[in-house]
């Protein structure tokens, strides 16, 4: 799909919306709306070469938060495009923003945002970034990338 919202992200999936996802209310659970934008969230990080770095040196992201706000209720049927991209790289960590729309209401149905956290699983904490990581979300974020880093002053 199409959308003036997803112009600037990198990374889109289109999903459906399965007939499951609704609840008693018949709209789509709250819940599902986080499992759409961590579909989203992996897709992003397989275009960055994420398995790999982590195969390599043990470091990988882990959620630290998330949000959602939502604008309008989703329902079956729908298809639904998700965009990621990264808002903000710190020494440790990244903010992604996604946002949901439904193709059946051409609309913003949700708009997400997590901050990941560059973990060490070996030794289990946290840890600078890896250098290549940082260099392949700028490639990928491209112009929308220009100013993406915070000043290095220090993790949040």
């Amino acid at each position: 799909m199409d959308h003036e919202k997803l112009r600037d992200f990198p990374v889109i999936i289109e999903l459906p919306v399965l007939w499951g996802d609704m609840d008693a209310f018949q709209h789509v659970n709250n819940v599902r709306y986080f499992r759409y934008f961590e579909s989203a969230r992996i897709a992003y990080c397989d275009r960055v070469g994420l398995s790999e770095i982590m195969e390599k040196t043990g470091v990988g992201p882990i959620l630290s938060f998330t949000q959602c706000r939502f604008r309008i209720a989703l329902t079956y049927p729908d298809m639904i495009s998700i965009g990621a991209r990264v808002s903000e790289i710190g020494k440790d960590r990244f903010t992604m923003k996604t946002v949901l729309i439904s193709h059946r209401f051409s609309k913003v149905a949700a708009e997400g945002e997590d901050v990941l956290v560059t973990y060490d699983y070996k030794v289990k904490r946290k840890t600078p970034l890896p250098a290549e990581l940082r260099q392949n979300i700028l490639a990928l974020e491209g112009n929308a990338g220009k100013g993406l880093e915070e000043p290095e002053t220090g993790s949040r």
